[in-house]
């Protein structure tokens, strides 16, 4: 069991590193775009449709280790002045909720991923590139949200619990 969690933490982690080098690429493609625009030549195409994949991409490879470590964006002010016990419950009913929708997220997603395998449709912008491309991460990463939640919902840790530097759960 010890090495199955060692496994889930470094596919997190993996993620969430693949996740920076995506958005360091998308930060290279627009200074190299920007740069040929000001020395007065035509940039390729392509950059604009890939930046738009790589943001995509970006969101749902973050999304699990944000979870993790509490980075996502969440509101605590009304739960901030609720008694303990009261606290808890609604703890509990956030995290069945976000397990729900993270898992609906990713049925509809793997769904989408299929029908656009099978069609082969292509989607055509600056450069052509199969649909399911666009689709590829959003399941598995619904799924690991729906994980990290659940994580919350048995108790292993707490949302609402102390919320560190970001970098210091990295």
């Amino acid at each position: 069991m010890k090495r199955i969690g060692k496994a889930y933490d470094f596919l997190i982690k993996g993620l969430a590193v693949c996740a920076g080098i995506v958005i360091f690429t998308a930060f290279l493609l627009i200074v190299i775009d920007v740069s040929i625009r000001i020395l007065g030549f035509q940039p390729p195409a392509f950059t604009i449709a890939l930046v738009e994949y790589i943001l995509l991409y970006f969101t749902m490879l973050a999304a699990p280790w944000l979870v993790r470590v509490k980075g996502h964006v969440f509101i605590d002010a009304v739960t901030q002045f609720l008694p303990r016990p009261l606290k808890w419950v609604l703890a509990k009913i956030v995290y069945a909720g976000c397990i729900c929708s993270s898992l609906v997220f990713c049925v509809v997603s793997a769904q989408l991923l299929w029908e656009a395998f099978q069609s082969g449709d292509i989607d055509v912008r600056g450069v052509n590139m199969h649909l399911w491309v666009l689709y590829l991460p959003m399941p598995l990463a619904s799924l690991l949200v729906a994980v990290e939640f659940g994580r919350f919902l048995i108790g292993i840790d707490d949302m609402y619990g102390y919320r560190g530097d970001v970098g210091e759960n990295m």
